[in-house]
Protein backbone atom coordinates (compact mmCIF):
# COMPACT_ATOMS: atom_id res chain seq x y z
CA UNK A 1 0.00 0.00 0.00
CA UNK A 2 1.15 3.51 -0.74
CA UNK A 3 2.63 5.79 1.89
CA UNK A 4 0.09 8.17 3.39
CA UNK A 5 0.20 11.07 5.81
CA UNK A 6 1.20 10.64 9.43
CA UNK A 7 -1.31 12.45 11.64
CA UNK A 8 0.95 12.15 14.68
CA UNK A 9 3.58 14.26 12.92
CA UNK A 10 1.24 16.65 11.09
CA UNK A 11 -1.39 17.26 13.77
CA UNK A 12 0.11 16.39 17.15
CA UNK A 13 -2.66 18.24 19.02
CA UNK A 14 -5.29 15.99 17.44
CA UNK A 15 -3.28 12.93 18.40
CA UNK A 16 -2.90 14.23 21.96
CA UNK A 17 -6.67 14.71 22.15
CA UNK A 18 -7.13 11.04 21.18
CA UNK A 19 -4.58 10.06 23.82
CA UNK A 20 -6.66 12.04 26.31
CA UNK A 21 -9.58 9.70 25.58
CA UNK A 22 -7.27 6.73 26.16
CA UNK A 23 -6.18 8.22 29.48
CA UNK A 24 -9.83 8.59 30.48
CA UNK A 25 -10.54 4.97 29.43
CA UNK A 26 -7.64 3.81 31.58
CA UNK A 27 -9.45 5.18 34.62
CA UNK A 28 -12.82 3.54 33.92
CA UNK A 29 -14.20 0.58 35.83
CA UNK A 30 -14.17 -1.63 32.72
CA UNK A 31 -11.57 -4.37 33.12
CA UNK A 32 -8.57 -4.66 30.82
CA UNK A 33 -9.70 -7.85 29.07
CA UNK A 34 -13.15 -6.41 28.40
CA UNK A 35 -11.55 -3.34 26.85
CA UNK A 36 -9.35 -5.50 24.64
CA UNK A 37 -12.30 -7.62 23.47
CA UNK A 38 -14.17 -4.48 22.46
CA UNK A 39 -11.12 -3.05 20.68
CA UNK A 40 -10.49 -6.30 18.78
CA UNK A 41 -14.14 -6.66 17.81
CA UNK A 42 -14.34 -3.06 16.61
CA UNK A 43 -11.20 -3.55 14.53
CA UNK A 44 -12.61 -6.78 13.04
CA UNK A 45 -15.76 -4.99 11.90
CA UNK A 46 -13.81 -2.03 10.52
CA UNK A 47 -11.21 -4.21 8.80
CA UNK A 48 -8.34 -2.56 10.65
CA UNK A 49 -5.45 -5.03 10.48
CA UNK A 50 -3.15 -2.67 12.39
CA UNK A 51 -5.54 -2.51 15.35
CA UNK A 52 -6.37 -6.23 15.26
CA UNK A 53 -2.69 -7.08 15.53
CA UNK A 54 -2.04 -4.55 18.28
CA UNK A 55 -5.04 -5.45 20.42
CA UNK A 56 -4.72 -9.22 20.09
CA UNK A 57 -1.12 -8.90 21.27
CA UNK A 58 -2.21 -6.70 24.18
CA UNK A 59 -5.04 -9.10 25.04
CA UNK A 60 -2.64 -12.05 25.15
CA UNK A 61 -0.24 -10.11 27.39
CA UNK A 62 -3.18 -9.31 29.70
CA UNK A 63 -4.10 -12.99 29.98
CA UNK A 64 -6.79 -13.45 27.34
CA UNK A 65 -6.93 -16.95 25.87
CA UNK A 66 -6.17 -17.73 22.25
CA UNK A 67 -9.45 -19.62 22.03
CA UNK A 68 -11.54 -16.59 23.03
CA UNK A 69 -9.60 -14.31 20.68
CA UNK A 70 -10.25 -16.72 17.80
CA UNK A 71 -13.92 -17.08 18.74
CA UNK A 72 -14.52 -13.35 18.93
CA UNK A 73 -15.57 -13.03 15.30
CA UNK A 74 -18.38 -15.53 16.04
CA UNK A 75 -19.17 -14.36 19.58
CA UNK A 76 -22.95 -14.73 19.16
CA UNK A 77 -22.64 -18.49 18.74
CA UNK A 78 -19.73 -19.04 21.10
CA UNK A 79 -20.21 -20.45 24.61
CA UNK A 80 -16.90 -18.83 25.64
CA UNK A 81 -18.40 -15.43 26.42
CA UNK A 82 -20.53 -14.48 29.41
CA UNK A 83 -23.96 -12.88 29.07
CA UNK A 84 -22.42 -9.59 30.20
CA UNK A 85 -19.69 -9.85 27.55
CA UNK A 86 -22.28 -10.72 24.91
CA UNK A 87 -24.34 -7.66 25.85
CA UNK A 88 -21.22 -5.52 25.49
CA UNK A 89 -20.22 -7.15 22.20
CA UNK A 90 -23.73 -6.63 20.84
CA UNK A 91 -23.46 -2.97 21.83
CA UNK A 92 -20.05 -2.85 20.12
CA UNK A 93 -21.43 -4.29 16.89
CA UNK A 94 -24.42 -1.96 16.80
CA UNK A 95 -22.52 1.23 17.63
CA UNK A 96 -19.73 0.37 15.18
CA UNK A 97 -22.35 -0.18 12.47
CA UNK A 98 -24.63 2.60 13.73
CA UNK A 99 -25.38 3.96 10.25
CA UNK A 100 -27.19 0.72 9.36
CA UNK A 101 -29.85 0.55 12.08
CA UNK A 102 -28.89 2.85 14.92
CA UNK A 103 -28.76 1.33 18.39
CA UNK A 104 -31.88 -0.75 18.91
CA UNK A 105 -33.81 -0.58 22.15
CA UNK A 106 -33.30 -4.25 23.09
CA UNK A 107 -29.53 -4.03 22.68
CA UNK A 108 -29.42 -0.83 24.71
CA UNK A 109 -31.61 -2.27 27.48
CA UNK A 110 -29.58 -5.50 27.68
CA UNK A 111 -26.34 -3.51 27.94
CA UNK A 112 -27.86 -1.22 30.57
CA UNK A 113 -29.04 -4.19 32.62
CA UNK A 114 -25.70 -6.01 32.28
CA UNK A 115 -23.46 -3.01 32.93
CA UNK A 116 -25.38 -0.35 34.83
CA UNK A 117 -25.53 3.30 33.83
CA UNK A 118 -21.94 4.35 34.53
CA UNK A 119 -20.29 1.32 32.95
CA UNK A 120 -22.64 1.67 29.96
CA UNK A 121 -21.51 5.28 29.51
CA UNK A 122 -17.89 4.11 29.78
CA UNK A 123 -18.52 1.31 27.27
CA UNK A 124 -20.06 3.71 24.77
CA UNK A 125 -17.00 5.98 25.06
CA UNK A 126 -14.72 2.95 24.65
CA UNK A 127 -16.50 1.85 21.48
CA UNK A 128 -16.52 5.36 20.03
CA UNK A 129 -12.81 5.81 20.77
CA UNK A 130 -11.91 2.40 19.29
CA UNK A 131 -13.83 3.30 16.14
CA UNK A 132 -12.01 6.63 15.88
CA UNK A 133 -8.61 4.91 16.17
CA UNK A 134 -9.66 2.36 13.54
CA UNK A 135 -10.64 5.11 11.14
CA UNK A 136 -7.34 6.91 11.66
CA UNK A 137 -5.37 3.70 11.09
CA UNK A 138 -7.33 2.64 8.00
CA UNK A 139 -7.44 6.13 6.45
CA UNK A 140 -3.68 6.60 6.84
CA UNK A 141 -2.80 2.98 6.00
CA UNK A 142 -0.92 2.45 9.26
CA UNK A 143 1.28 -0.64 9.29
CA UNK A 144 3.37 -2.36 11.94
CA UNK A 145 7.04 -2.10 11.13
Amino acid sequence: MEKRINIIDLEPDAYQAMLGLEKYLGKTTLDVLTKQLVKIRTAQINGCAYCIQMHTQEARKSGESEQRIYALSAWKESPLFTDKEKALLSLTDEITLISKNGLNRDCYEQALQALGENALAQAIMLIITANAWNRIAVATAMRHE
